[in-house]
């Protein structure tokens, strides 16, 4: 094995893999040590020495100093060390080159097998420090093969799974497109990383409103809370921290560009943009949107339930197609919510 020329190559790699050369060079002792030992049947305690600049490669192979002698093959009472080295003392040791010739080959397959080992490690290490701290976050990646439940998307470093059933209801994904996804899960393991990904969590839509409005990213406006049913309707409360920004307008944009932009993404998904407010009525109240003239009264503040009060041409906006609309708005604002027309309310009482 040329020297030069494995040192000039392990260079490569720890530039190219981003690894330590010391790490290798530490691996590669220990690991050339266990070689020896197993191909020339040593007995004694030996250690490996590979020169950095020249890549020679050195075994030495060392007995320590003892006052009882309990192995022969790797210790040496005081007395007879210092008839080879006059000054030593006990706890040194007394070392003595023993590179075989044919050391070479061997030293060759080991330091290979060593250098793939610290590559995949790296590599490894790499990807889990590049993807450990993406949960909860939006990334883009391709689309690049499915099976029958799951699809594959190339994340650059490792493939997330998006399984068919995360994707949004409705929408249909070609292979080897770019595809805006959510990490929902990082799992790391001494198998590798595994990273799950979805389109349909309402967390999309939260990373999806802070790529599109700047306003939402700077903080200036603030996301409250948000419940999806996925493929049919969102709703997103906010809130603004300075009164010359409206935060629905933000989000909306110029000529609705913005919001159309977010519901592109959401293959058409509805999005309602509720205004906070700290008192409950009013919120609720917001969050039944699109219904409108809406009287709430709070039933159990503690328990969070509340009465709506709607006019009849306004109970079945209110209510929403299989009860969505009422439904994400308790979701939205955490209070149970009951809709009631005036004339259910009299008829009750009359009963």
């Amino acid at each position: 094995m040329n020297g030069k020329e494995f040192i000039k190559a392990l260079d490569n790699v720890v530039k190219e893999k981003n690894i330590s050369k010391d790490i290798i060079i530490e691996a590669m002792e220990a690991g050339l040590v266990a070689a020896y030992k197993k191909n020339f049947n040593a007995l004694t305690n030996v250690r490996v020495s590979i020169n950095e600049e020249t890549g020679d490669i050195k075994v030495y192979s060392f007995i320590t100093v003892v006052d009882e002698v309990e192995d022969e093959q790797t210790e040496i009472t005081l007395e007879e060390a210092r008839k080879k080295i006059a000054n030593i003392n006990v706890g040194e040791t007394i070392e003595e080159e023993v590179t075989p010739k044919e050391f070479g080959r061997v030293a060759a397959g080991t330091a290979k097998q060593i250098v793939i080992q610290k590559i995949k490690e790296a590599e490894k290490n790499n990807i889990i420090e590049e993807y450990s701290d993406k949960e909860q976050e939006l990334m883009v990646g391709t689309l690049s093969r499915e099976d029958a439940k799951n699809y594959y998307v190339d994340l650059g470093h490792i493939h997330g799974v998006l399984p068919k059933s995360e994707i949004i209801p409705g929408e249909k994904l070609e292979m080897e497109s770019s595809i805006k996804v959510y990490v929902s899960k990082v799992e790391v393991s001494s198998k590798g990383t595994f990273i799950l990904l979805t389109r349909n969590h309402y967390g999309f839509v939260k990373k999806l409103l802070e790529l599109e409005v700047p306003e939402i990213a700077e903080g200036t406006i603030i996301i409250h809370s948000i419940a999806r049913d996925a493929g049919n309707r969102s709703k997103v409360a906010v809130s603004s921290i300075n009164s010359n920004v409206d935060p629905v307008g933000a989000i909306v944009g110029t000529r609705s560009s913005r919001l159309s932009r977010i519901i592109k993404q959401l293959n058409g998904e509805k999005l309602d943009i509720i205004i906070y407010d700290e008192k409950p009525e009013i919120f609720i109240a917001n969050a039944l949107s699109p219904a409108k003239n809406i009287k709430i009264v709070l039933k159990d503040d503690k328990k969070q339930e509340a009465l709506a009060i709607v006019g009849e041409d306004e109970l079945s906006l209110c209510i929403g197609k299989k009860g969505n609309n009422v439904k994400l708005a308790s979701r939205l604002t955490k209070y149970k919510i009951d809709v009631k027309t005036k004339k259910q309310l009299e008829e009750n009482e009359n009963k």
